[in-house]
Protein backbone atom coordinates (compact mmCIF):
# COMPACT_ATOMS: atom_id res chain seq x y z
CA UNK A 1 0.00 0.00 0.00
CA UNK A 2 1.42 3.40 -0.99
CA UNK A 3 1.95 6.09 1.61
CA UNK A 4 -0.93 8.20 0.24
CA UNK A 5 -3.36 5.29 0.23
CA UNK A 6 -2.31 4.50 3.79
CA UNK A 7 -2.90 8.12 4.81
CA UNK A 8 -6.48 7.97 3.47
CA UNK A 9 -7.50 5.03 5.63
CA UNK A 10 -10.21 5.68 8.21
CA UNK A 11 -7.74 5.62 11.08
CA UNK A 12 -5.50 8.32 9.70
CA UNK A 13 -8.28 10.43 8.27
CA UNK A 14 -9.61 10.66 11.82
CA UNK A 15 -6.13 11.72 12.91
CA UNK A 16 -6.11 14.37 10.18
CA UNK A 17 -9.43 15.67 11.54
CA UNK A 18 -7.82 16.08 14.97
CA UNK A 19 -4.91 17.98 13.37
CA UNK A 20 -7.35 20.26 11.53
CA UNK A 21 -9.29 20.94 14.73
CA UNK A 22 -6.05 21.70 16.60
CA UNK A 23 -4.95 24.05 13.80
CA UNK A 24 -8.31 25.84 13.89
CA UNK A 25 -7.95 26.44 17.64
CA UNK A 26 -4.36 27.68 17.38
CA UNK A 27 -5.30 29.91 14.43
CA UNK A 28 -8.09 31.45 16.50
CA UNK A 29 -5.63 32.27 19.28
CA UNK A 30 -3.12 33.57 16.74
CA UNK A 31 -5.69 35.92 15.21
CA UNK A 32 -6.69 37.08 18.69
CA UNK A 33 -3.07 37.99 19.44
CA UNK A 34 -2.82 39.72 16.05
CA UNK A 35 -5.88 41.80 16.94
CA UNK A 36 -4.35 42.64 20.33
CA UNK A 37 -1.21 43.84 18.55
CA UNK A 38 -3.34 45.99 16.23
CA UNK A 39 -4.98 47.63 19.24
CA UNK A 40 -1.57 48.28 20.84
CA UNK A 41 -0.18 49.79 17.62
CA UNK A 42 -3.26 52.02 17.27
CA UNK A 43 -2.82 53.23 20.87
CA UNK A 44 0.86 54.01 20.22
CA UNK A 45 -0.12 56.05 17.16
CA UNK A 46 -2.71 57.97 19.22
CA UNK A 47 -0.13 58.77 21.90
CA UNK A 48 2.38 59.95 19.31
CA UNK A 49 -0.24 62.08 17.54
CA UNK A 50 -2.11 63.55 20.53
CA UNK A 51 0.05 63.59 23.65
CA UNK A 52 2.08 66.70 22.85
CA UNK A 53 -0.55 68.72 20.99
CA UNK A 54 -1.26 72.27 22.10
CA UNK A 55 -4.21 72.44 24.54
CA UNK A 56 -7.58 73.63 23.27
CA UNK A 57 -10.84 74.31 25.09
CA UNK A 58 -12.69 71.23 26.31
CA UNK A 59 -15.82 72.26 24.40
CA UNK A 60 -13.84 72.53 21.15
CA UNK A 61 -13.20 68.78 21.28
CA UNK A 62 -16.21 67.50 23.20
CA UNK A 63 -19.04 69.86 22.42
CA UNK A 64 -22.55 69.17 23.76
CA UNK A 65 -23.50 67.00 20.76
CA UNK A 66 -20.14 65.36 20.20
CA UNK A 67 -19.91 61.64 20.95
CA UNK A 68 -16.72 60.18 22.34
CA UNK A 69 -14.16 58.85 19.87
CA UNK A 70 -10.92 57.04 20.65
CA UNK A 71 -9.25 59.57 18.35
CA UNK A 72 -9.62 62.02 21.28
CA UNK A 73 -7.55 59.92 23.69
CA UNK A 74 -4.63 61.85 25.21
CA UNK A 75 -5.69 65.17 23.63
CA UNK A 76 -4.76 68.08 25.96
CA UNK A 77 -7.72 70.35 26.74
CA UNK A 78 -8.46 73.24 29.09
CA UNK A 79 -11.43 73.46 31.46
CA UNK A 80 -12.11 76.29 33.91
CA UNK A 81 -14.16 75.81 37.05
CA UNK A 82 -14.18 75.24 40.77
CA UNK A 83 -13.16 71.95 42.38
CA UNK A 84 -15.87 70.25 44.45
CA UNK A 85 -13.22 69.51 47.06
CA UNK A 86 -15.62 67.87 49.49
CA UNK A 87 -16.60 65.32 46.81
CA UNK A 88 -13.06 64.05 46.29
CA UNK A 89 -12.80 60.28 45.76
CA UNK A 90 -9.96 57.76 45.78
CA UNK A 91 -9.65 55.08 43.11
CA UNK A 92 -8.08 52.06 44.80
CA UNK A 93 -5.55 49.44 43.69
CA UNK A 94 -3.71 51.56 41.12
CA UNK A 95 -0.13 50.41 40.40
CA UNK A 96 2.66 52.87 39.76
CA UNK A 97 6.39 52.14 39.58
CA UNK A 98 6.11 48.78 41.31
CA UNK A 99 3.96 50.13 44.16
CA UNK A 100 0.20 50.10 44.67
CA UNK A 101 -1.73 53.18 45.65
CA UNK A 102 -4.70 55.39 44.82
CA UNK A 103 -5.61 57.91 42.18
CA UNK A 104 -7.25 61.10 43.43
CA UNK A 105 -10.29 62.23 41.41
CA UNK A 106 -12.27 65.42 42.00
CA UNK A 107 -15.23 66.91 40.07
CA UNK A 108 -14.49 70.29 38.50
CA UNK A 109 -17.66 72.39 38.07
CA UNK A 110 -17.78 75.14 35.45
CA UNK A 111 -19.59 78.47 35.83
CA UNK A 112 -22.39 77.21 33.57
CA UNK A 113 -22.99 74.16 35.76
CA UNK A 114 -21.25 71.65 33.49
CA UNK A 115 -18.76 69.44 35.26
CA UNK A 116 -15.86 67.20 34.35
CA UNK A 117 -13.95 64.74 36.51
CA UNK A 118 -10.25 65.45 37.01
CA UNK A 119 -7.73 62.77 37.93
CA UNK A 120 -5.22 64.84 39.91
CA UNK A 121 -2.67 62.03 40.15
CA UNK A 122 -1.45 59.14 42.26
CA UNK A 123 -0.69 58.75 45.98
CA UNK A 124 0.83 55.68 47.66
CA UNK A 125 -0.90 53.42 50.15
CA UNK A 126 -0.20 54.37 53.73
CA UNK A 127 2.34 52.73 55.98
CA UNK A 128 -0.16 51.38 58.52
CA UNK A 129 -3.55 51.31 56.76
CA UNK A 130 -5.23 50.58 53.44
CA UNK A 131 -5.52 54.29 52.63
CA UNK A 132 -3.06 57.09 51.86
CA UNK A 133 -1.24 58.70 54.76
CA UNK A 134 -2.02 62.08 53.20
CA UNK A 135 -3.84 63.35 50.12
CA UNK A 136 -2.81 66.77 48.73
CA UNK A 137 -5.77 69.11 48.67
CA UNK A 138 -7.07 70.56 45.41
CA UNK A 139 -6.85 74.36 45.10
CA UNK A 140 -9.82 76.47 46.17
CA UNK A 141 -11.59 79.03 44.03
CA UNK A 142 -11.65 79.25 40.25
CA UNK A 143 -9.03 77.00 38.68
CA UNK A 144 -7.91 76.60 35.09
CA UNK A 145 -7.10 72.93 34.56
CA UNK A 146 -5.14 71.55 31.64
CA UNK A 147 -5.50 67.79 31.28
CA UNK A 148 -5.53 64.98 28.77
CA UNK A 149 -8.81 63.39 27.71
CA UNK A 150 -9.36 59.77 28.65
CA UNK A 151 -12.56 57.69 28.49
CA UNK A 152 -14.26 56.47 31.64
CA UNK A 153 -13.54 52.95 32.79
CA UNK A 154 -16.04 50.08 33.05
CA UNK A 155 -17.09 48.46 36.28
CA UNK A 156 -15.18 45.29 37.18
CA UNK A 157 -17.45 42.46 38.25
CA UNK A 158 -16.93 41.41 41.85
CA UNK A 159 -14.70 44.37 42.76
CA UNK A 160 -16.06 46.75 45.35
CA UNK A 161 -14.73 49.70 47.34
CA UNK A 162 -15.50 51.28 50.74
CA UNK A 163 -17.23 54.63 51.06
CA UNK A 164 -15.19 57.47 49.60
CA UNK A 165 -13.39 55.12 47.23
CA UNK A 166 -13.99 53.63 43.78
CA UNK A 167 -12.86 50.39 42.20
CA UNK A 168 -12.48 52.04 38.76
CA UNK A 169 -12.89 55.48 37.22
CA UNK A 170 -16.47 54.76 36.24
CA UNK A 171 -18.08 58.11 35.48
CA UNK A 172 -21.61 56.96 36.24
CA UNK A 173 -20.42 55.73 39.65
CA UNK A 174 -18.75 59.10 40.26
CA UNK A 175 -22.00 60.94 39.49
CA UNK A 176 -23.89 58.57 41.79
CA UNK A 177 -21.38 58.95 44.64
CA UNK A 178 -20.98 62.73 44.44
CA UNK A 179 -24.37 63.86 43.21
CA UNK A 180 -22.58 65.89 40.52
CA UNK A 181 -23.42 65.10 36.89
CA UNK A 182 -19.86 64.91 35.60
CA UNK A 183 -19.46 64.51 31.84
CA UNK A 184 -20.02 60.82 31.13
CA UNK A 185 -17.86 60.75 27.98
CA UNK A 186 -14.40 61.44 29.38
CA UNK A 187 -12.34 62.67 32.31
CA UNK A 188 -9.15 64.73 32.48
CA UNK A 189 -5.75 63.38 33.49
CA UNK A 190 -4.13 66.42 35.07
CA UNK A 191 -1.19 68.15 33.37
CA UNK A 192 -1.24 71.41 35.39
CA UNK A 193 -3.49 73.71 37.41
CA UNK A 194 -3.56 77.49 37.55
CA UNK A 195 -3.20 78.66 40.26
CA UNK A 196 -0.91 75.82 41.23
CA UNK A 197 -0.59 74.28 44.68
CA UNK A 198 2.09 72.23 46.37
CA UNK A 199 2.35 69.40 47.08
CA UNK A 200 0.35 67.58 44.42
CA UNK A 201 -0.27 63.90 43.72
CA UNK A 202 2.14 62.23 41.29
CA UNK A 203 1.02 63.09 37.77
CA UNK A 204 0.48 60.39 35.17
CA UNK A 205 3.68 59.73 33.20
CA UNK A 206 3.89 59.43 29.44
CA UNK A 207 2.74 55.91 28.51
CA UNK A 208 5.41 53.51 27.26
CA UNK A 209 5.35 53.09 23.48
CA UNK A 210 5.51 49.31 23.61
CA UNK A 211 3.29 47.05 21.54
CA UNK A 212 4.11 44.06 23.77
CA UNK A 213 4.80 40.43 22.78
CA UNK A 214 1.62 40.00 20.70
CA UNK A 215 3.44 39.62 17.36
CA UNK A 216 5.70 36.83 18.61
CA UNK A 217 2.72 35.12 20.26
CA UNK A 218 0.85 35.30 16.94
CA UNK A 219 3.65 33.46 15.12
CA UNK A 220 3.94 30.90 17.92
CA UNK A 221 0.25 30.00 17.72
CA UNK A 222 0.42 29.63 13.92
CA UNK A 223 3.53 27.48 14.28
CA UNK A 224 1.77 25.22 16.79
CA UNK A 225 -1.00 24.64 14.23
CA UNK A 226 1.54 23.73 11.53
CA UNK A 227 3.34 21.35 13.89
CA UNK A 228 0.08 19.40 14.29
CA UNK A 229 0.10 18.56 10.55
CA UNK A 230 3.82 17.72 10.64
CA UNK A 231 3.24 15.32 13.56
CA UNK A 232 0.33 13.69 11.69
CA UNK A 233 2.46 13.17 8.56
CA UNK A 234 5.32 11.69 10.58
CA UNK A 235 3.05 9.22 12.35
CA UNK A 236 1.42 8.18 9.05
CA UNK A 237 4.82 7.51 7.46
CA UNK A 238 6.09 5.48 10.40
CA UNK A 239 2.91 3.41 10.53
CA UNK A 240 3.08 2.73 6.77
CA UNK A 241 6.72 1.68 7.07
CA UNK A 242 5.93 -0.81 9.81
CA UNK A 243 3.12 -2.30 7.71
CA UNK A 244 5.43 -2.73 4.69
CA UNK A 245 8.05 -4.55 6.76
CA UNK A 246 5.40 -7.02 7.93
CA UNK A 247 4.97 -8.48 11.38
CA UNK A 248 8.19 -9.65 13.02
CA UNK A 249 8.94 -13.42 12.82
CA UNK A 250 8.83 -15.30 16.06
CA UNK A 251 11.47 -17.92 16.77
CA UNK A 252 9.94 -21.36 17.47
CA UNK A 253 13.09 -23.23 18.55
CA UNK A 254 12.36 -26.09 16.00
CA UNK A 255 14.51 -26.99 12.96
CA UNK A 256 12.90 -26.81 9.55
CA UNK A 257 12.81 -29.95 7.33
CA UNK A 258 15.31 -28.38 4.95
CA UNK A 259 17.73 -27.81 7.82
CA UNK A 260 17.47 -31.48 8.81
CA UNK A 261 18.08 -32.65 5.24
CA UNK A 262 21.11 -30.41 4.93
CA UNK A 263 22.55 -31.83 8.15
CA UNK A 264 22.09 -35.44 6.94
CA UNK A 265 23.79 -34.68 3.63
CA UNK A 266 26.71 -33.09 5.45
CA UNK A 267 27.11 -36.25 7.63
CA UNK A 268 27.01 -38.53 4.58
CA UNK A 269 29.62 -36.46 2.80
CA UNK A 270 31.85 -36.58 5.84
CA UNK A 271 31.58 -40.42 6.17
CA UNK A 272 32.60 -40.99 2.53
CA UNK A 273 35.63 -38.88 3.05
Amino acid sequence: MTLWRHAFTAKWMAGLGVAVLFAAITTMFGLWQWDRRGQAVAEIERIENNFDQSPVAFADVLGPEQAWSDDFRWRPVVFEGTYAVEEQLLVRTRPRGGAVGFEVVVPLVGSDGTAVLVNRGWVPTGEAQDAPDAVPRAPDGTVTVTGRLLPGEPDISGRSAPEGQLATINLARVAQATGIAVDDRAYLSLIREQPSVSPTPVLQPRPALDEGPHLSYTFQWFLFGLLGFIAWGYLVREDARRNQDGPPQRATGRLRDQDIEDALLDEAEASRG
